[in-house]
């Protein structure tokens, strides 16, 4: 039977944001100095005429989604934001009532058909990967989920029960969830406080020898600076995957920092993550790094706490990339490969032992991908896509939400930081970093967590 608490969705809108970077940003071989923000708004309706409006953003990051041969990031950008005016057109014909995780997958069914007229449109050589349709319409997805709790004056992640949603897991998720409910699969109180894992990109200074010229902005420029601005524990490493030598040499110039820097301020403890952002040609590659690492600094292996998407994101064109021997070493998650239930368990299938969730891919499929990767065990990571403000705390909530996620990337406070200042007043402890950790417990508040 429908539930009373269903809504409808009466109108959604589409606004861009022009966000300039203070530093670039490298990885996988392309540089990142720009970007515009997607920022939907979309206002809903229940069964009994109650109206409230939810917001959603997310940077167009097509750089990251879109990597191409054949088309250039200036078109890639314009044609995924063309594609989230289109989707918002679309979910407003929509004359269905629902919850949100029923409604947003009903959009989702139609985001091939919806890439395909803007790839008609704009006369493209090739298709708009999945990847790329999920982060252009996530905003979208955000917002009908913040509207939800709105309406209903709860926190949407407190909305994921029987006593909401027409239907258990074992719909979306298949037989092994029957009688189960996102709520077995998220927290109903965020968690209090969560490490910020910091991002050393390809061309970040590590050392004043490293930097041409100063910003001289008043944030900290080296590695060294931001250990001790922030009290830094964690930090994701961007690395190339093509140049065996330069990635070894890399962490360990990071570790020298660290190590130094650690002591200057009396910290012992410290972790890694290592991003190869798809480019290691085999599991062989990933295996000579850790030995590598491991024979020339043996702390710094130590620190390594996971290995993100070493090899190409298309896991069923390279079957032959098996993760199995270095997840034995250390866990090895998936990243850009993860578009749909069927990658994640294709990744397991292939060694894969965790996934990084994204909120960039959509609250409703990340909702998803949580519960399954729960379910099967897999080591659990939150990543970030240079997201500032509304994006950012969106991302945090999602981490703070999920049982199992032990910390939150959160960059754009070191290449983007602009759009930040205004929610920085209402959340000072997502964006004021002392301690190493943001205060996730701040996202407790009606919808999504947060309000401007």
């Amino acid at each position: 039977m429908p539930q009373q608490t269903d809504i409808r969705i009466v109108h959604a809108r589409v606004e861009f944001e022009p966000v300039p970077f203070r530093a670039p940003l490298k990885f996988g071989g392309r540089t990142v100095t720009q970007t515009d923000l997607i920022n939907v708004t979309v206002d809903v309706e229940d069964r009994q005429g109650r109206r409230a409006t939810g917001r959603g953003s997310m940077p167009v990051g097509n750089v990251w989604s879109w990597p191409s041969s054949q088309v250039e990031p200036e078109t890639s950008e314009k044609a995924m934001k063309r594609l989230a005016e289109r989707t918002a057109i679309h979910a407003n014909s929509l004359p269905n009532s629902g919850h949100p995780i029923d409604l947003m997958l009903e959009v989702i069914h139609h985001y091939p058909q919806l890439a395909t007229v803007v790839q008609k449109e704009f006369g493209l050589p090739e298709s708009i990967p999945m990847l790329a349709q999920l982060v252009a319409n996530s905003p979208l997805d955000a917002a009908v989920h913040d509207a939800y709790g709105r309406l209903h004056r709860l926190n949407s992640y407190n909305t994921l029960s029987g006593e909401f949603m027409n239907y258990d897991l074992s719909v979306y998720l298949g037989p092994e969830f029957r009688g189960e409910y996102l709520d077995r699969y998220t927290l109903r109180e965020p968690k209090p406080r969560m490490p910020l894992y910091h991002l050393v990109g390809a061309l970040d200074p590590l050392v004043e020898a490293d930097i041409p010229q100063r910003i001289n902005d008043g944030l900290p420029e080296t590695l060294g600076e931001w250990i001790l601005a922030d009290g830094l524990t964690h930090l994701k490493i961007k690395l190339n995957g093509d140049d065996l030598n330069w990635d070894i040499n890399r962490v360990l110039a990071i570790e020298a920092v660290a190590a130094q820097t650690q002591q200057q301020r009396g910290c012992v403890t410290w972790h890694y993550s290592c991003d190869f952002n798809e480019k290691c040609q085999d599991v062989e590659y990933v295996l000579a790094f850790l030995e590598g690492i491991r024979g020339k600094s043996p702390e710094a292996f130590a620190r390594i706490q996971y290995i993100e998407q070493p090899t190409h994101r298309n896991l069923r064109q390279f079957p032959d990339n098996r993760m199995h021997r270095a997840a034995e070493i250390k866990p090895v998650v998936i990243d850009e490969s993860l578009v749909d239930l069927e990658s994640l368990y294709l990744a397991r299938d292939l060694g894969y032992t965790g996934v990084a969730f994204k909120a960039c891919k959509g609250q409703t499929e990340t909702l998803l991908f949580a519960a399954a990767a729960i379910k099967h065990g897999m080591f659990l990571c939150v990543q970030d896509l240079t997201c500032p403000g509304f994006s950012f705390l969106h991302s945090a909530s999602l981490a703070a939400r999920i049982p199992g996620v032990a910390a939150i990337e959160g960059n754009a406070r070191q290449y983007c930081p602009a759009p930040n200042r205004p929610w920085a007043i209402g959340y000072p402890g997502m964006f004021e970093i002392q301690d190493g950790t943001v205060e996730t417990g701040l996202l407790n508040g009606m919808g999504l967590g947060f309000s401007q």
